[in-house]
């Protein structure tokens, strides 16, 4: 029988502000899947303000059992939120009433299902305050970059490259790109992350590596309702990059869009999840790490990942930089260009402004 895991996560209120995400909320996401008779076991966290539902079952991806459930515990969480007066309580819940799926309804879901290895190392990326292209660059890293992994050019097992799919966001399209040979192809891709976003990894066995939240929330509410705040779920050892080949992107704080009212470039620090709150100008953005260790669709084993001294370097120059463009305030590029801004509350400026133009 073939595991899943599931990672569906959404941002049903903060407190205060967008900072973080209230233990009360963890505790009641924690009670209702306990409860559950559909799951084979769950860890419930936080990144910044957003609440991760992290589940394995043996279902198959997009079940829809396991979707309504992470949907009860999100209108359960939500009504917490509204009778404490969180902000933005119940942000990321978009539809009213359960339709099967919560794809497309405002929360965002990383899933995959897979045959069981002698050994299956999983580690779930969460961030916040950032947009779904936000894995471009470390997914890319990770399993085409021999600088970064070194297994690609050692090991047998990986030597042949993998096989990336690609989502075209604004099409709703999806190409598949196989490294090493086509890697400038996908270079041309995904170097623009608003536009295209690794949407999954395959071996060129075929095998499941690595999965991505594709949700892009301000084209499903149609505005600009918060940043994407992405998940991913990556897969290793035994013919897929290491443990620490698929954290080494993570030593470089990347420049991200997102932070501040999802209109701004800045680091992405990677941090453990006791300090997964975005403070400082609602940031910078943040992404956390769950090891897990799965064996018979059960978590045998979870660890913090970031929350390691290796990565204390990163984290102080991802401060830096925050130093840096932060001189920049208002003024590109630590604001996002003009067709990103679109999909920010900054068009209601412009339309006041309309008129005055002679």
């Amino acid at each position: 029988m073939k595991t899943t895991i599931s990672v569906i996560k959404a941002d049903v209120g903060g407190a205060p502000g967008h900072s973080t995400c209230n233990q009360k909320l963890i505790d009641e996401a924690k009670k209702t899947l306990k409860k559950s008779k559909v799951l084979k076991d769950y860890y419930v966290t936080h990144c910044g303000d957003d609440l991760q539902l992290i589940m394995t079952h043996c279902k198959g991806v997009d079940n829809k059992q396991i979707h309504k459930l992470s949907w009860d515990v999100f209108m359960k969480c939500t009504k917490i939120a509204k009778k404490e007066k969180y902000y933005g309580a119940g942000q990321d819940i978009l539809k009213n009433t359960f339709s099967g799926n919560v794809k497309g309804m405002g929360p965002g879901t990383a899933e995959m299902e897979f045959e069981e290895r002698k050994s299956d190392p999983v580690l779930v990326f969460m961030a916040d305050k950032t947009e779904a292209g936000a894995w471009n660059f470390p997914i890319y890293k990770i399993f085409a970059d021999p600088f970064n992994t070194a297994g690609l050019v050692i090991d047998p097992k990986m030597h042949d490259g993998f096989v990336f799919e690609v989502l075209d966001t604004k099409k709703g399209k999806t190409v598949k790109i196989s490294t090493p040979e086509e890697m400038y192809d996908l270079l041309a891709l995904v170097g623009s992350p608003n536009a295209y976003v690794i949407k999954s990894v395959y071996s060129k066995k075929k095998e499941i590596a690595a999965v991505t939240s594709t949700q892009k929330l301000s084209q499903m509410a149609g505005k600009y309702v918060g940043k994407d705040d992405p998940v991913a779920v990556v897969r290793a050892q035994s013919g897929f990059p290491a443990v620490g080949e698929v954290l080494e992107p993570f030593s470089f704080p990347f420049l991200v869009a997102g932070w501040m009212r999802g209109s701004h470039n800045g680091p992405l620090m990677p941090v453990g999840l006791k300090d997964a709150r975005c403070t400082r100008f609602d940031g910078p953005p943040r992404v956390t790490c769950l090891g897990l260790q799965v064996a018979n669709s059960k978590i045998t084993a979870a660890e913090d990942i970031f929350a390691d001294p290796g990565f204390d370097k990163a984290r102080e120059q991802a401060n830096d930089v925050a130093n840096y463009v932060r001189r920049h305030g208002p003024f590109q590029p630590h604001r996002l260009p003009d067709e990103e801004m679109e999909y920010t509350s900054l068009p209601g400026v412009m339309k006041k402004l309309k008129n005055k133009f002679k």
